[in-house]
């Protein structure tokens, strides 16, 4: 049976629809919340495409609110401003060679502000300040260079703060965390073959190529239902940064079932999952939050492998600790997701600078509390999806400077979003690299 393009064109949500709907996600992020709280509330039929407007929105936010503040002499009210926002912010994708056409989008934005009481009156403004806009693209553009948040759309504080840790490479983290970041899967090694797997994958028409131990970077993203053996639990999407703490925390010695391991702040539990698929293990996952837990358990229950799950603050040992030392630790700890950024584009907007310090104090507390828990001898891993070097080599400096027994081991550091995976073994970066990671094992000296 075949689908008739002109009707499955007609049942597809207009652009005005999901430009509408995108504007709500973009209030919601410019008033405080998630995208990961706003998106499931999206109808599920508008949510692939307001969910690919709205990353594009947010990637182009600096720049869309300082063309706002050029078009206009006072700033509307909020929902007008955020479809403004969006409207702006996709006529600048479009320039980068997005599908639609400019007088399109004009067009649907007005259309986009009918549909909504808050919106309603002002859909001729929003027309007005886009077809000035239109017009006088060139010189209104060329007046954001000097505007370091418009050019880099990013918080100023942020962009200071990579100039401060990263001299050498800001430019290129900045320019990175402004791209999608590529799909990347992690072979089950319990129930599929990296080499076997590879070759369904081209049964299947995916292009793919191998990163690391067990990962494999697809050329383009997928639905995961797309992927052979998924329900399965044939394998898992996990970026190749994550990756990296099984190979960290593992390598170098023999491990088994009498070896205990705690993964601290372990949910969703891709970590968790991946330690088990590499060696036999008695392994404690932790998670504070009964929510993410559930997912732990979701995920587990999905690949074939069990952990104990217990939902309880990793710094409160006193609760969840009962005496037994741990041959190693995974603690990949809060921090400021900034090395993420090109999968959750909204924590840009979201962090405050104030934020740093606050979650620097959170992982000091961690660390603290999770070293006398393992064992002389024992390892380590400390890691944040972070850039920032507050959250990780002078988080890691502090710490060696406060425990004598602590001896630092050869480690990854600070992997750059976008640099490239294995040290160039991707020319041009054509994998999409990294994400922005973290990593330093730190082994406990034996008696």
């Amino acid at each position: 049976m075949t689908t008739d393009p002109a009707r499955a064109a007609a049942k597809a949500p207009s652009l005005a629809t999901q430009l509408h709907a995108t504007a709500q996600c973009v209030l919601a992020v410019e008033q405080g919340r998630s995208l990961s709280d706003v998106l499931p509330q999206v109808a599920s039929a508008l949510r692939p495409g307001v969910q690919a407007l709205t990353f594009q929105t947010l990637r182009h936010l600096g720049a869309a609110r300082a063309l706002g503040r050029l078009l206009v002499q006072r700033a509307p009210a909020p929902p007008v401003q955020a479809l403004m926002h969006t409207a702006l912010a996709v006529l600048l994708g479009d320039a980068q060679g997005q599908q639609y056409q400019a007088h399109t989008v004009v067009d649907q934005a007005v259309e986009a502000a009918k549909q909504s009481r808050d919106t309603r009156m002002q859909a001729g403004f929003v027309n007005a300040c886009l077809r000035r806009f239109l017009r006088e693209r060139e010189a209104l553009c060329a007046g954001l260079e000097d505007d370091p948040v418009a050019r880099w759309n990013h918080p100023l504080w942020w962009i200071e703060r990579l100039q401060q840790d990263h001299p050498e490479h800001w430019q290129s983290m900045l320019l990175a965390s402004k791209l999608p970041g590529p799909m990347t899967l992690r072979v089950n090694r319990r129930r599929a073959d990296r080499a076997v797997y590879l070759q369904a994958l081209q049964a299947a028409g995916l292009v793919a190529t191998p990163v690391g131990e067990d990962g494999l970077v697809l050329a383009t993203p997928q639905p995961v239902e797309r992927l052979p053996g998924f329900a399965r639990g044939h394998c898992s999407v996990q970026d190749a940064a994550a990756q990296l703490a099984a190979d960290l925390l593992l390598e170098g010695r023999t491990w088994s079932t009498t070896d205990r391991v705690l993964d601290a702040c372990a949910a969703p539990g891709g970590k968790t999952a991946h330690l088990l698929e590499r060696a036999e293990l008695d392994l404690l996952a932790l998670d504070m939050d009964p929510r993410r837990c559930e997912r732990i358990h979701d995920n587990l229950r999905r690949l074939g492998l069990v952990a104990e799950v217990q939902c309880a603050d990793a710094a409160r040992t006193s609760a969840w600790w009962d005496g037994r030392a741990f041959d190693a630790i995974l603690l990949d700890a809060p921090c400021t997701a900034s090395g993420i950024v090109r999968r959750h584009p909204d924590v840009r907007w979201l962090r405050r600078s104030t934020d740093v310090d606050q979650l620097v104090a959170i992982q000091r507390q961690l660390l603290e509390a999770l070293w006398p828990l393992l064992k002389p001898g024992g390892r380590l891993v400390y890691c944040t999806c972070s850039v920032f070097r507050a959250e990780g080599a002078q988080q890691v400096a502090a710490f060696l400077g406060r425990h004598t027994d602590a001896l630092l081991q050869p480690s990854p550091g600070h992997l750059h979003p976008g640099m490239a995976v294995g040290g160039g073994e991707f020319p041009d970066n054509v994998s999409g690299g990294y994400d922005g990671f973290f990593y330093a094992r730190i082994d406990k000296a034996a008696p």
